[in-house]
């Protein structure tokens, strides 16, 4: 194995650039570093303009998402090693808008993520007095792969949908409405209903299936439109047969 590998880092300065540009620096090459690992080296000793983002370095913030080798990932939990002996190129998230250097804008998807109402929906609440709103580990299950989104937008940039028509409210935003949908607390569907069965909502979706490729989370975003896709056909036959009082 070689002592360095070579990063090509996606620049983009506003102030003095007009299009995106690469350059490459010589990193080294360790078992254990992750591509995070090799930008930080950058950062720290070679170049301090390059600019991006990270928190957690753990795979759970979410914040690190670029797009390394043209796939959506993680660099975080993207491992050097896996790239030898190189080059490997690190470019911002596909589909949004470069701010600089591999900082993308975020606000649309920020936008879209509370539309979707992502908190549990009560009728009317039960006195503190009565206890938890209990669930058995079934109800659990129904629900806890769609949980374990961690927004860290890979699929919006895997997703050729979102890219032709930033409408679309996208793979995470469904799959978190999903997630309240089917927990046994929530009584707040049909509050969703109209956004998710909206022309930009579920409908919009093609069944690509690159979400749920990308996801590092195994959420499968894709799997969630199309369980909702059903949800929303069988409610379409409920109302044209059944009385209002019987749906």
């Amino acid at each position: 194995m070689a002592d360095t590998i070579t990063l090509q880092v996606t620049r983009y300065r506003p102030e003095q650039d007009t299009e995106p540009t690469v350059q490459e620096y010589d990193v080294p090459l360790r078992k254990d570093w992750a591509v995070l690992d090799g930008l930080n080296h950058i950062k720290d000793h070679q170049d301090g303009t390059l600019s991006y983002r990270w928190s957690c370095r753990m795979g759970i913030c979410g914040s690190c998402g670029m797009t390394v080798n043209g796939e959506p990932r993680l660099t975080c939990a993207t491992f050097l090693t896996d790239y030898d002996p190189g080059p490997v190129r690190v470019e911002p998230l596909s589909n949004f808008p470069l701010v600089r250097d591999l900082v993308i804008e975020i606000g649309d998807f920020l936008r879209k993520l509370p539309r979707v109402k992502p908190w549990i929906i009560r009728g009317e609440d039960k006195p503190v007095a009565d206890g938890e709103y209990l669930q058995t580990p079934e109800q659990l299950d129904e629900y806890k792969q769609y949980s374990m989104c961690i927004n860290c937008m890979l699929c919006y940039s895997a997703c050729p949908v979102y890219g032709l028509d930033p409408d679309f409210i996208g793979p995470a935003a469904i799959a978190l409405a999903q997630r309240y949908n089917l927990d046994s607390r929530d009584q707040g569907a049909p509050d969703r209903l109209d956004l998710l069965i909206h022309p930009d909502g579920i409908w919009g979706c093609t069944f690509v299936g690159e979400c749920t490729r990308a996801c590092p989370k195994d959420v499968d975003p894709a799997g969630a439109i199309q369980r909702y896709k059903l949800t929303a056909a069988l409610q379409s036959i409920k109302a044209l047969v059944l009385p209002r009082g019987a749906r």
